[in-house]
């Protein structure tokens, strides 16, 4: 009976091992299901052994592995039709920009061929040749009103002095009048003075 007892317990304890071990193996790696594929495909190279020039992989794991490289390939030739299609709606988009910038080119041409010369009074005048007298005569009225001002400015400065001056020297008339008069009026006082003093005397 001791023996029987010992017997289940050893085949139940090689059986839960062997159930353990098949669960750790059935659980798939997180870098296999999150990770790019470059890095799963590092982690099996680092996790796999060689015998005799063969690679021992988990069937599970080559079948995620191969799932991944599909999906994969799968997302990359999406995205090389959508780029594809991008490209060519960008060709199209160039080409009519082309032939429009031709076509702008081509009337921009006639148009300064047209217009090269402005017309005043009649006479067609070539516009760099307009622009020049323009631009001549311009400057000469800036230079007028420049030199106008200028001549303005010193006029009132002179006109400015003048009148200072004819202020002080109307003062220093007014002085010389007061000065004049009170020595003429002394004068005839003292000429009277003297008129009295020989008749009395």
């Amino acid at each position: 009976m001791k023996q029987l007892l010992i017997r289940w317990f050893l085949i139940l304890t090689v059986v839960v091992i062997t159930v353990m071990k098949v669960k750790g193996q059935a659980t798939m790696p997180d870098v296999l299901i999150k990770n790019s594929l470059r890095e799963q495909l590092n982690y099996i190279e680092e996790h796999t052994r060689i015998y005799e020039d063969y690679r021992a992989i988990r069937e599970d794991m080559f079948q995620k592995i191969k799932g991944n490289v599909s999906d994969t390939l799968s997302a990359v030739n999406r995205k090389i039709a959508l780029l594809n299609k991008t490209k060519s709606a960008l060709n199209l988009t160039i080409d009519s920009l082309m032939t429009n910038l031709e076509s702008t080119k081509t009337r921009l041409e006639e148009i300064t061929r047209t217009k090269n010369s402005i017309s005043v009074i009649g006479l067609e005048i070539n516009k760099l040749t307009y622009n020049k007298i323009m631009w001549t005569i311009l400057a000469g009225l800036v230079a007028a009103l420049l030199l106008g001002f200028l001549v303005l400015k010193r006029n009132l400065s002179v006109m400015f002095n003048t009148k200072k001056e004819f202020q002080e020297l109307k003062v220093e008339f007014e002085s010389y009048r007061k000065t004049s008069r009170e020595a003429r009026e002394k004068l005839t006082m003292d000429h009277f003075n003297e008129i009295k003093r020989l008749k009395g005397g």
